[in-house]
This record gives C-alpha cells, structure tokens and sequence, in this order.
C-alpha cells in the first residue's frame, strides 16, 4: 500500500484545513489508518485513528476540533481540523495498517510523506 498525504498549508488561527490521504496500491477498506503530526524538536504523537468499522480514535487535545473519516471507495481517509492553534503547527502523516493496536502506537506498517501545516497567530 503506498499512501500520499496532502492537503496542508498556511492558515490563520482558528481557520480550518482538511488532510487527505489517499491510498493506491490495495484496497483500502481493511485496514485502520491513522494520522500523526510532528513539529520541530518534538516527539511524533498520535492525532486520530479510524478502523476498517470506522471507530475513532483521538488525542484529547484534538477531541472536538478535529474529525477522521474514510471514504473506502475512493481509498481516502480524510483530517477535517477546525479552530487551528499555532500549537498544531507540524508535519502531518498518515499510516495504516490491518491492526488496529500497531496503529494506535505509531507502528503501522505503511506511511506516508506528510504534509506541513502551519498556523499563523
């Protein structure tokens, strides 16, 4: 499965964005994807993970701002990220894999290039 993130850019505080990442190689409903943010000297975290049942997942500082959702015919998982801070400022990944767990603690199999967001104060 080879995924591609993109969807990031510039925006003000309090703005929105919404991330794609869309899938090519094998179907995507089977497996749980999730998506990961890294900002500069920071650890990888965790941001939302949706299974193949379409459960989420979401770190609480995102619980309420940001919403994960797929569309498995179109192979895409989307990020839709409302009320941005400057805090969420990072690289934004997304990877996937059949096990939810592997997933949940940053060890999926697949991964995409990122995509950078920025938040303007």
């Amino acid at each position: 499965v080879q995924l591609q993130a993109f969807g990031g850019g510039l925006v003000q505080a309090g703005g929105s964005l919404r991330l794609s990442c869309a899938a090519s190689g094998r179907p995507f409903g089977s497996y749980t994807v999730g998506w990961f943010r890294q900002a500069p000297g920071k650890e990888r975290e965790m941001v939302a993970v949706i299974s193949v049942s379409s459960s989420t997942y979401y770190a609480n500082s995102m619980k309420g701002r940001f919403t994960i959702s797929r569309d498995n015919a179109k192979n895409t998982v989307y990020l839709q990220m409302n009320s941005l801070k400057p805090e969420d400022t990072a690289v934004y990944y997304c990877a996937a894999d059949p096990t939810v767990s592997l997933v949940v603690a940053g060890r999926g199999v697949y991964w995409g290039q990122g995509t950078q967001v920025t938040v303007s104060s």
